[in-house]
């Protein structure tokens, strides 16, 4: 999440260093959950971000195409002739019946509408932009266009296990936002199963690795987050554990204590949410290894096939 553009933010001072991640990849995926637990009932929380998105930059490493699934994809693994926010007719498999929105963080054109997205809206427990610009590489690969690439990749696989799948933006989107409140009004609408907000973080190089974004229990103005708690920790810690043994990236070293986990209610797209909600940070953006990972094509592929499995095992015990 950034919240200047994504081709002139200012650069973050550093942060401290966590210690490295000296937890054997075998023991993180069934063992780290139970350590996150734990984490959680402490309350972990912070983050760079100030926003309901994420933002990062990195070094000069150039986007590589999209590569297609199971027809010819664009570079942002868009299908030709796919429905632009909808999900296209449910099929059957699994996840038939079950309803997946995915909100692909920020939208492109953010940063030429700066008076739309500085708009306050409630989000509970006070008030905060409609939206932020997100970030890019050093190189200039954009939070948004990262996000939607995965968004459609998610959404492909998701579909042909039966589920319906509604994104918050896309091609047919306005060139701003949605604002916050109505990224979460989309999925309380649709009655989601599961929702899931996807970013790419933006911090000081060195600074790497993923983790997914908790809703806290808050109960202020229209937020009211008690009855998804749970739930909602469920699917991230599912989802965190899937996304570490597809993808390879490490929790992140600079928050969550290396959990992967954090523990955020200054969200507005959580704070508002009525169903089972997470926001992923897959990686930062400004880390030159990170970068070579988010402007990779087939790494994207996996991102999404790790988010996919921990949602379809969340799904399947809901």
């Amino acid at each position: 999440m950034s919240y200047v553009g994504p081709d002139f933010e200012p650069p973050q001072p550093p942060r401290p260093r966590r210690g490295p991640l000296t937890v054997a990849l075998a023991a993180l995926v069934p063992g780290a959950l139970l350590g996150w637990l734990v984490y959680e009932t402490v309350g972990g929380s912070g983050g760079s971000h100030g926003s309901d998105t994420a933002g990062a930059r990195t070094s000069a490493a150039s986007p590589s195409t999209a590569e297609p699934w199971s027809a010819p994809a664009t570079d942002d693994g868009k299908k030709p002739g796919a429905t632009p926010t909808g999900s296209a007719p449910a099929r059957s498999g699994p996840l038939k019946g079950k309803v997946v929105v995915i909100d692909p963080g920020h939208n492109p054109g953010n940063f030429r509408h700066t008076a739309e997205i500085n708009r306050p809206v409630d989000i509970g427990t006070n008030n905060k932009e409609c939206d932020t610009t997100g970030t890019s590489t050093n190189a200039g690969y954009t939070e948004a266009r990262f996000t939607m690439d995965v968004a459609h990749r998610l959404r492909a696989i998701l579909e042909q296990q039966g589920a319906t799948v509604k994104l918050t933006r896309d091609g047919d989107s306005p060139p701003w936002g949605p604002c916050v409140d109505e990224r979460a009004r989309i999925g309380n609408t649709a009655h989601a199963d599961a929702a899931i907000s996807i970013h790419a973080d933006g911090s000081a190089e060195g600074n790497r690795g993923f983790h997914v974004i908790l809703p806290a229990s808050v109960h202020a103005g229209a937020a009211d987050t008690r009855p998804i708690v749970g739930p909602s920790r469920d699917l991230g810690e599912r989802i965190a554990g899937r996304f570490l043994s597809v993808t390879g990236e490490p929790p992140s070293n600079y928050i969550g204590d290396g959990t992967g986990l954090v523990t955020r209610q200054d969200l507005g797209g959580l704070n508002l949410s009525t169903v089972p909600k997470v926001f992923i940070e897959c990686g930062n953006m400004r880390d030159s290894k990170d970068a070579a990972l988010l402007t990779s094509g087939a790494w994207r592929q996996k991102a999404a096939q790790g988010i996919s499995e921990g949602i379809v095992s969340f799904l399947r015990e809901s």
